[in-house]
């Protein structure tokens, strides 16, 4: 018979290697992104399908945090932060992305903008979050944003009319970087079910707005555009959103916001395995570089 202490011992090996694997299993799922909005993104406006997406996250979540009793906030103001927090992650980001998207901006461009977000998110974590980083955590998100600029750069040719994409992807990283910084100050404590129950249902209110105001509301329900909208709200929605928050309360923000950068390469081999882009050796270099910057970000300072 196995004694207590060593099942004990057993099942907290587990648990540590569940808690290891947890930031490349977000890596991957989060990587997915923009495979799924090239699916879905033809069958609806982004506002349109946004809307829908947060309200049916919103519900679930809800509905997950009362049948298991799970805590919901316990004042008014600490609901208004979960709001906030909502409305920068979800909204401004998610909102400018597809939006940027959705009228013809190149994704290369997108993804190469989106992916300052880690040292944007670094700054604002200074002043928000009370963090601080060593020259080498520095050195290691600008060697990652070179990184990424290998990876998505060739891809990234500016259009006629990409000033107005240009600016809502600007307006996207800045309101995740400073949602990611305001979660870890305001929203650490927060019940994951009840609290992504209030971000979504907050972050679906503005995106019902502009779909009002801007779009025709018009979804073609074909069989792609049901199951593209099924992954993006059980898998990214869900899952890696979750996983997100869970990393964020249990680690430094730099430190989570780096496994970001690891997303435009994951992003490029499964474009190249499910549409058939190529990998260039750019893209091969790009990636060495990312891994080496995440590294350095990731590694204790040596006194």
């Amino acid at each position: 018979m196995t004694a207590p202490s060593q099942s004990l011992s057993a099942a907290k090996s587990g648990d540590s290697l569940l808690i290891q694997a947890m930031p490349f299993v977000f890596v991957f799922l989060w990587s997915t992104g923009f495979i799924g909005a090239k699916i879905v993104m033809p069958h609806a406006e982004p506002f349109t399908f946004l809307t829908v997406r947060f309200a049916i996250v919103g519900a679930l979540m809800a509905s997950a945090a009362l049948v298991l009793g799970a805590r919901w906030p316990g004042t008014w103001r600490e609901a208004g932060h979960l709001g906030v927090v909502g409305l920068l992650i979800h909204a401004v980001y998610l909102g400018g992305v597809f939006f940027s998207i959705a009228h013809g901006f190149p994704a290369g461009l997108a993804a190469l903008l989106v992916a300052t977000q880690p040292i944007l998110t670094a700054l604002f974590a200074g002043p928000i979050a009370g963090e601080r980083l060593s020259i080498q955590q520095w050195a290691g998100l600008v060697l990652g944003f070179a990184g990424v600029a290998l990876v998505v750069g060739h891809k990234a040719a500016f259009e006629p009319g990409g000033l107005f994409g240009i600016l809502a992807c600007a307006v996207a990283v800045l309101g995740i970087s400073a949602g990611t910084a305001y979660q870890k100050r305001f929203g650490g404590g927060m019940d994951l079910r009840s609290g992504s129950a209030i971000q979504f249902s907050a972050a679906a209110v503005p995106m019902a707005l502009l779909a009002l105001a801007f779009e025709t509301r018009e979804i073609q329900w074909t069989a792609e555009f049901l199951w593209g909208s099924a992954y993006m709200i059980l898998v990214l929605s869900l899952g890696s959103v979750s996983i997100f928050l869970f990393l964020l309360r249990r680690g430094a923000v730099a430190r989570v916001v780096s496994y970001l950068y690891l997303t435009p390469p994951t992003t490029a081999v499964l474009a190249y395995w499910i549409f058939g882009e190529t990998l260039s050796v750019l893209t091969f270099a790009g990636m060495a570089l990312i891994v080496l910057g995440v590294a350095m970000v990731l590694r204790k300072q040596v006194p």
